[in-house]
């Protein structure tokens, strides 16, 4: 096992799409005059090693259960290909779990301190579930990524979680208009699984890992697909008219150009194995769309 290897399991690519939660939760603290750059930097870094969590995890249990095989489409995994044994790859996504959580709690401290227990014991439960919502993706026999549940598990940590918790570090508070652009977030990085997993929907239905798609078929994971990028752009138009201030504040609206010409691509598309493309550009848009935001929110 060799560094470069590792890096490739990292999927270094994810990583953009999984701190457009973080960035945004932190962009509505920064208009709430509550911003601090130390949380910012820890909740990054978490996140970071959250994700690169998740994907290890994934490598490791989608290989030793077969899923990863000659059929799939999309970059080769480590075990898959046999760079990297299951033993230890294992031993990586202990390890990595062990770095997340320290880094956690170096968030949970920067943001709480030591005496306010309450919001410390909450978030470092959030903080395990976290750490067992990226393992359990995939390993073990009640992997939830393999009953359709992955969606639902995407919705609620890259979008509700990362954005109102990241947001709640800064402010201590819960706001209920923060639920558009959590939701808006957390659709987006539904619409990625969904590109995933109807580029993969062939051999994930012969592996046996039942994922949305394979239990809804093609054509309505297509509708299902346009929904969620729908409805996200919808949500921060939603918040932008209830607290609209200045027209930067719409800046984030470019990023739904590129959004809009990948609808298009996906209706015409006949060949799923062609969607892998498509992944990086709806986790860069979204990316896009959240830096534009926090950019709208400095200047309101």
């Amino acid at each position: 096992m060799n560094i470069i290897t590792l890096i490739k399991a990292a999927r270094l690519r994810t990583l953009p799409l999984s701190v457009s939660g973080i960035i945004v939760g932190s962009a509505l603290a920064y208009r709430h005059e509550a911003f601090s750059s130390e949380v910012l930097i820890w909740a990054l870094i978490t996140t970071v090693l959250l994700q690169i969590l998740s994907n290890f995890a994934n490598d490791y249990g989608d290989g030793v259960k077969g899923t990863d095989n000659a059929e799939r489409v999309g970059p080769k995994r480590a075990v898959q290909s046999g760079s990297i044994s299951a033993k230890q790859m294992k031993r990586v996504v202990l390890v990595t779990a062990g770095l997340s959580l320290v880094s956690a709690m170096v968030l949970i401290y920067t943001a709480f301190g030591k005496d306010n227990w309450l919001y410390v014991g909450v978030f470092l439960v959030l903080g395990l579930l976290c750490i067992a919502a990226a393992i359990k993706y995939t390993v073990g026999k009640s992997a939830y990524g393999y009953r359709g549940l992955g969606d639902v598990f995407v919705f609620v940590f890259f979008g509700l979680v990362s954005v109102i918790g990241s947001e709640f570090l800064y402010t201590q508070e819960l706001k209920a208009i923060s639920l558009l652009p959590a939701t808006a977030v957390g659709l987006l990085s539904v619409a990625v699984l969904n590109l995933n997993n109807m580029r993969d929907e062939a051999s994930d239905r012969r592996a046996g890992k039942h994922t949305l798609v394979v239990k809804m078929g093609l054509p309505l994971a297509k509708y299902y697909h346009y929904y969620l990028v729908v409805l996200a752009m919808v949500s921060m138009l939603c918040f932008s008219v209830l607290r609209l201030q200045t027209r930067w504040q719409l800046l984030y609206i470019l990023a739904f150009v590129p959004l809009t010409v990948h609808l298009l691509i996906v209706k015409r598309n006949t060949d799923t194995r062609e969607l892998d493309s498509q992944l990086k550009v709806v986790a860069l848009s979204t990316f896009v769309m959240a830096v534009l935001f926090f950019i709208g929110q400095i200047y309101y």
